[in-house]
């Protein structure tokens, strides 16, 4: 991304004829609670992955419109000049609460919460959503595909395929958070320390005279890390048996045991079979073997079922598009209002039920067995609401409200931190190293229902007796 660009004009158009009206109508100073929050989990899965926080902190801190800005808005005739004055001197002065990158999260919870002036709270919406849905798209569709390696490494290769510039290195980044080892995008290396992986393509193999010859001319100049893709021409007449001189030749004088093959096409699970056993034969058992090609959670999943040979996956467009379910329904809605100093709950209603918004400013809790660690249910509060971990607490299941379970012996914790106080930055922002780590502990809270691909276990996330009460009031009156 190009560190000099400012981003606070990077909003819909309606931000900023709503925060006109607020202004010209006096109410621009009115404290509001937004909440983001989606609505279902990608590929139908049990479970999300919450991660773009740390871009929309940065973008929060560095709000403020140019000179430039401001002339742009002039021009279409339409904003108070008052407004615009009031513009040169914006910056976000509210608080926001957020839960860490990393954490699984689930539908209709907020996962960010702001209080900020009407004004403030509402122009940032486009920013926040667009970092949070991408990032956490791509961290989700990632963690599925690591799951589905059982073990083995995955390494994103995707920026080719990426929608954007930006898609591709904040893409490799939120797929970090999600457990890949590493990525061919060697920018987001340099700027959030991903480790960057990389060989050569099949236009190496083809710029030589012979594929031993490139073979050999690489394992020369890169000894250390040897990794020859053996697909350029026939794999088994050809492939494999040039890489196997290539080693014997450079490697095993040098008594360097780390290499690798990798395959790109062709019947993967097939080749990797016969390749295993070429390779083992030869004396190379300690060749790994990696491979590529449009693969997916499903693909990788079947490969391994099927016997494949394989040590490490390559992943692109299939990860970093999320080409199964591209988009993140992650939406930014009113929560509540303060009037004289008390906080006034506000609802969305919908004839599309999934579509009514749990009003007021919430907490989100999840509730953890102390005899297994496992997260056993999510409850939305009132935000003053107290949770007594040492009484039983029923938690109903939110699509099907005759099943319950009371939960006893449970360790509760609060999801959503403090991110943002009176505009000041309170959180410390954590290594991209430690997010990766808390999310990988984050899932392992979850039961293997919850993580499974097909039909996962429905998640119980409750609303607390009061938060449901004022929501059915609330409805009531709308009517």
């Amino acid at each position: 991304m190009e560190n000099k660009r400012n981003l606070t004009m990077l909003c819909d158009f309606y931000e900023l004829t709503m925060a006109n009206g607020y202004y010209k109508c006096g109410r621009g100073d009115e404290i509001s609670y937004f909440d983001i929050f989606f609505r279902s989990v990608p590929d139908g899965g049990g479970y999300a992955i919450a991660a773009g926080l740390e871009q929309i902190i940065d973008y929060i801190r560095d709000l403020r419109f140019d000179d430039e800005d401001i002339e742009y808005l002039r021009s279409k005739g339409i904003f108070d000049e008052e407004f615009l004055s009031y513009l040169r001197g914006f910056k976000f002065t509210g608080d926001m609460w957020a839960v860490p990158e990393g954490t699984v999260i689930f539908p209709n919870e907020p996962v960010i919460t702001v209080r900020a002036p009407a004004v403030e709270a509402q122009f940032i919406e486009t920013f926040m959503l667009l970092m949070f849905n991408h990032q956490s798209l791509i961290a989700t569709k990632a963690n599925r595909i690591v799951r589905a390696a059982e073990g083995r490494s995955i390494s994103e290769f995707g920026s080719r395929r990426a929608h954007s510039a930006d898609a591709a290195i904040l893409g490799a980044r939120a797929a970090y958070i999600g457990g890949v080892a590493a990525t061919a995008c060697t920018i987001t290396d340099e700027m959030y320390g991903v480790p960057a992986t990389g060989t050569m393509a099949h236009s190496w193999v083809q710029m030589f005279d012979s594929e031993y010859e490139a073979f050999r001319t690489y394992c020369e100049i890169y000894p250390d890390s040897a990794t020859l893709l053996v697909d350029t021409y026939n794999v088994l007449k050809s492939g494999i048996p040039n890489a196997i001189r290539a080693f014997r030749d450079v490697l095993v004088p040098k008594g360097i045991k780390k290499c690798a093959i990798r395959l790109d096409s062709g019947d993967i699970t097939y080749l990797s079979k016969r390749a295993r056993k070429m390779l083992d034969d030869a004396g190379f058992d300690y060749c790994k073997i990696v491979v590529s090609n449009s693969l997916d959670e499903y693909l990788i999943r079947d490969m391994i079922r099927q016997g494949a040979k394989v040590d490490a996956f390559g992943v692109g467009e299939r990860l970093i598009t999320s080409t199964s379910s591209p988009v993140f329904g992650g939406v930014y809605k009113l929560a509540a209002v303060e009037k004289d100093g008390e906080v006034v709950p506000k609802i969305k209603i919908s004839e599309n039920v999934t579509k009514i918004t749990n009003p007021h400013f919430k907490r989100v809790y999840r509730l953890y067995s102390n005899e297994t660690g496992k997260a056993e249910a999510d409850l939305i509060t009132v935000y003053d609401e107290k949770i007594d971990e040492n009484a039983p607490i029923e938690i109903f299941d939110p699509d099907y409200t005759w099943k319950r379970k009371t939960l006893e012996n449970v360790t509760v914790r609060p999801l959503l931190v403090d991110i943002f106080k009176n505009g000041e930055l309170v959180y410390d922002v954590p290594k991209l190293d430690d997010v990766r780590t808390y999310c990988a502990s984050e899932v392992a809270t979850m039961w293997d229902e919850v993580r499974r691909f097909d039909n996962p276990h429905n998640y119980y996330v409750d609303l607390s007796q009061m938060l449901w009460d004022i929501k059915q009031s609330l409805i009531s009156k709308s009517r």
